[in-house]
């Protein structure tokens, strides 16, 4: 009988050498390949246009692009993420001024239409707006005419004073304290009734400038298009 030999070199050790071989390329092929597949799936193709204008593409962030946005792409070319310019520390600075400068601007803007909001819905339309503003010189007029009331009650005051003074006209020192107290009262009350009409017309002037410049913004918001009734 023939028996196979199992000393170095043999063919069953051959054998058994060669198929173990068979074997592990056979579990060691589809396992590199989809190690390959997983590492090709996670790699990133990473794009951006520099500042001359280029379209570049890399597998990894972009020198050139560094002070702009780019995007990291799926190997099917679909955007995966956007990569942020990368900014110093005085860039940084620059773009939060920016940024509060903006949303000073824009809250002003808000502002803006909140106030002339309320103004179209106070004065819809032209009649409103005259009537107000008559109403409100009316009022100024009242007061002033108070003061000038006043003035002639004072003048009428002056005229008794001067009657007692005749009495000490050809020399003035003698006349009472009290009479002499009488003149100088009345001639400081004059003189603020006269400085209160003045400011009255002061008065005036600012609330015309007022419903001056009201009407110019109003004339705007009185359109159609902005729900307004210029009459």
């Amino acid at each position: 009988m023939h028996h196979a030999r199992d000393d170095h070199g043999s063919p069953v050790r051959l054998l058994a050498a060669a198929s173990f071989l068979l074997i592990a390329s056979s579990f060691c092929g589809p396992l590199q390949a989809q190690s390959q597949k997983v590492e090709g799936a996670s790699a990133g193709i990473y794009t951006c246009t520099d500042a001359r204008g280029r379209t570049l593409t890399a597998d990894r962030p972009i020198a050139e692009c560094s002070d702009r946005e780019q995007r990291e792409l799926n190997p099917s070319g679909s955007v995966r993420r956007k990569v942020e310019p990368t900014y110093t520390a005085r860039e940084l600075q620059e773009r939060e001024d920016r940024a509060r400068e903006a949303a000073i601007v824009a809250a002003r803007q808000t502002d803006e239409r909140r106030r002339e909001r309320a103004l179209l819905v106070r004065y819809p339309n032209l009649a409103t707006h005259d009537r107000e503003r008559s109403e409100a010189l009316s009022q100024i007029d009242a007061v002033a005419e108070a003061a000038k009331k006043r003035i002639a009650e004072l003048g009428e005051d002056r005229k008794k004073i001067d009657e007692e003074m005749e009495f000490y006209k050809q020399d003035t020192s003698k006349a009472p304290g009290a009479l002499r107290r009488k003149i100088d009262e009345n001639t400081k009350s004059v003189a603020v009734q006269n400085r209160f009409i003045s400011e009255q017309e002061d008065e005036k002037k600012r609330v015309n400038a007022r419903f001056d410049e009201e009407r110019t913004r109003l004339k705007t918001l009185w359109t159609p298009q902005n729900g307004g009734n210029p009459r």
